[in-house]
């Protein structure tokens, strides 16, 4: 018999379970894509995290950065300098996610394969392949990749 999940509540938030919790924390459109960046290029300036993501609007990601930053999973370091200067870079927290966020990255091209992909993408890497009913789990290629797909997302 399956028991009902009760109400919990941690740093601020109302979940049911572990992994409501963790979808809020560094679930969305870009809160992944931020993490994955930062660990992948280590400290990033605002308008660096804006080059890597372009389809995001200043305002979202703004957001983005205060609510990680509020939640210990990244941090804002702002140096007293005209123009000011601020910098962002992963707490522990934040470097602790990012084996998950490898593996969902895995995860994504094993889709890709597995459905197909259509037009080129920005590296200029044609696509196109389809290979149906197959499950096809890529070997480990690094998972760096995730930033081809930025302007997709």
């Amino acid at each position: 018999m399956v028991t009902a999940c009760t109400l919990k509540h941690c740093a601020g938030k109302e979940y049911y379970c572990a992994l409501e919790l963790t979808l809020q924390v560094i679930g969305g459109k870009w809160k992944p894509i931020i993490l994955w960046r930062l660990g992948q290029d280590g400290t990033l300036r605002f308008s660096e995290l804006r080059r890597i993501m372009p389809n995001i609007t200043q305002k979202m990601l703004t957001q983005q950065l205060r609510e990680l930053e509020s939640d210990g999973v990244l941090h804002r370091e702002v140096y007293p300098q005209v123009p000011p200067r601020v910098e962002y870079s992963l707490t522990e927290l934040g470097r602790s996610v990012l084996p998950v966020l490898s593996e969902m990255c895995k995860w994504g091209h094993a889709f890709e394969a597995n459905h197909g992909t259509v037009g080129t993408a920005d590296t200029g890497r044609t696509t196109g392949t389809r290979t149906a009913g197959r499950a096809i789990v890529p070997g480990n290629d690094g998972g760096d990749d995730l930033d081809l797909a930025v302007g997709e997302v």
